[in-house]
């Protein structure tokens, strides 16, 4: 980016389909890749190989700065092509401009030098992409989880290691320590020196918060809130103090303007009240590359971007992130949010995960069904877990079907893949027809 290029990261585990519906959006000039991942690249598009002879002895080689001219950028000019994560849809090429990430880095209070950063989400995804930069920015120690599965031991052996005191995670490696801690209390002193567990990318159940808080007491859980068309998160907590406002994922940048709007008339809410989350500021992408049908669907004239979440703002300036507006279930008129069933299935103590869709039905419209994941050494039934939940709803958000799976489908940045448990949802339910 200092020279002016601008930089497209890509899931290297895509498939060359895949990659080659981004290469379409983006239109690279030249790619990097190891060798394993190469032979997936759109024919034609020039790579280099980061595993091979002459690129290593390049990084070892003496250097010379002189080289490169200077290049001259502009706060306006595209930095990066990042991909929405396409679990709603297609991905599109979302363009992130030098302003967007000196925004999203000009995090408040200064970055102590001596703290140790360990990230673990990919840095593919905006979340990694954009948190790698502030500790390089500041010269602190960066710690990159590298292994292509999350491995709750070997991160917990790093911690320990490099004596590292902010960690960034997505929810399914918080819920992985925790249930690693349950069962092993001594992998705790791996975490002696870890202050603060950052995490984004998908929203924490308050569940799951208590019970890592009840292992690691000493760490202070600090959630974010972002998409990739606003630069990650413009919304976080900070310090101890927010922390402990469970269900929140904090307050906004400064910069950044947000309102509540209701889906059906566009009018502005209050404080406190459901409706759609539209936010405005500097973070905010200049654009969907070359989509400008798609730019104009979700960025308006004024710059005010519909994040397509239900949301609630309360009096002191907290967003409370409900669910997205597209996996609302409708049942019989009524309005189901999947995160809400989901948060109460995973207080039953035979219950580690849980998500929730709607399955459609040709008199109530859609009917609330879900998919749990069984603690170790529990044993559960769908008539109790029924009876678990609609003793503690309406009726109209009531579990109408249980599935037992040994885990819930999570793309690389730990959000759920609700498409596919749709899917599975049909198949199982025509099976037993």
């Amino acid at each position: 980016m200092a020279v002016g290029a601008v930089i497209s990261p890509a899931n290297p585990a895509l498939t060359a389909g895949e990659l080659a519906h981004l290469a379409a959006l983006s239109k690279p000039s030249v790619a990097f890749a190891v060798s394993s991942a190469a032979s997936k690249l759109p024919p034609g598009l020039s790579a280099v190989l980061l595993d091979s002879p002459s690129f290593s002895s390049f990084l070892h080689g003496p250097g010379d700065a002189s080289v490169m001219d200077a290049a001259v950028i502009y706060q306006s000019e595209p930095a990066a092509i990042l991909y929405s994560s396409g679990t709603t849809g297609s991905a599109k090429a979302v363009v992130l401009t030098h302003r967007n990430l000196m925004t999203t880095r000009a995090m408040p209070g200064p970055a102590p030098p001596d703290e140790v950063v360990m990230l673990t989400v990919p840095l593919f995804h905006v979340y990694g992409f954009v948190f790698c930069l502030r500790p390089v920015m500041a010269a602190q120690t960066l710690v990159l989880h590298t292994a292509r599965r999350f491995d709750t031991r070997g991160v917990l052996v790093a911690v320990g290691r490099f004596r590292v005191t902010r960690l960034a995670l997505a929810p399914p490696s918080l819920l992985a320590i925790v249930r690693t801690a349950e069962d092993d209390e001594s992998v705790t002193a791996s975490a002696a020196t870890l202050q603060v567990v950052l995490c984004g990318s998908a929203a924490l159940s308050p569940g799951l918060i208590r019970r890592f808080s009840h292992k690691f007491p000493h760490i202070c859980v600090l959630q974010g809130y972002g998409l990739t068309e606003t630069t990650a998160g413009f919304c976080r907590s900070i310090g101890v103090e927010e922390s402990r406002r469970i269900g929140s994922v904090g307050r906004l940048s400064p910069g950044a303007e947000a309102k509540i709007i209701d889906p059906g008339t566009g009018d502005a809410l209050p404080p406190g009240v459901l409706g759609e989350l539209w936010v405005r500021g500097p973070f905010v992408m200049e654009g969907y590359r070359g989509d400008k049908e798609s730019t104009s669907e979700i960025l308006d004239s004024e710059g005010w971007l519909r994040t397509g979440d239900v949301c609630l703002i309360d009096k002191d300036g907290f967003l409370f992130v409900v669910d997205r507006l597209k996996e609302i279930i409708k049942y019989n008129g009524y309005q189901v949010a999947p995160a809400e069933l989901e948060d109460l299935l995973q207080t039953h103590p035979g219950i580690d995960e849980a998500a929730v869709v709607g399955y459609a039905d040709d008199q109530a419209g859609e009917l609330p069904v879900a998919f749990v994941v069984q603690r170790s050494g529990s044993k559960v039934h769908e008539a109790k877990i029924k009876d678990f939940v609609a003793k503690q709803v309406v009726h109209y958000k009531r579990i109408h079907r249980v599935f037992l799976v040994d885990s819930i489908p999570k793309n690389a940045a730990g959000k759920i893949l609700r498409k596919d448990l749709a899917k599975l949802a049909l198949h199982r339910i025509n099976a037993k027809l």
